[in-house]
């Protein structure tokens, strides 16, 4: 198994940023505006024709993690997990990100970790400055977006 994993500072609390990864609100204003469910129990990432996600949420540990579990999705998310880690460095919250337990390290996954980058670092511009880029205003890096 194989993960994707990002370390980020963001210079706010952590508890801004748990509230940015733990609500439809937060979680489209810097991931995709197509965002529904209940942040604490099962939500729906879309991305328009490229498709999306379903994430079950697994564990929320207030202003410290955020785990999911992907339960629909591409086959080659299903079953791997998104772990959020925050811990506080002064006036910075260290994102520690990871999706983990990717059977292989497929083509897909060198997309998914470099559009991974680019939506932590929307949650980075969200937070510092109140604009994210969310999809589908996010940079495309090619036809997969």
């Amino acid at each position: 198994m194989v993960d994707i994993l990002h370390r980020v500072g963001i210079t706010t609390t952590p508890e801004k940023v748990y509230q940015a990864l733990t609500t439809v609100d937060g979680l489209a204003a810097w991931w995709t505006t197509d965002t529904s469910g209940d942040g604490d129990a099962t939500i729906r990432f879309r991305f328009g024709d490229v498709g999306g996600f379903d994430m079950k949420v697994l564990d929320l540990q207030p202003n410290t993690r955020v785990v999911w579990e992907v339960v629909d999705g591409p086959a080659e998310w299903l079953a791997t997990t998104v772990t959020f880690d925050l811990t506080q460095d002064g006036e910075w919250t260290i994102v520690s990100f990871a999706h983990a337990g990717w059977r292989e390290p497929v083509e897909f996954m060198n997309h998914c970790s470099t559009k991974w980058a680019i939506f932590l670092m929307s949650l980075k511009s969200l937070i510092e400055t109140g604009t994210g880029a969310p999809h589908p205003r996010d940079v495309q890096i090619s036809n997969w977006h």
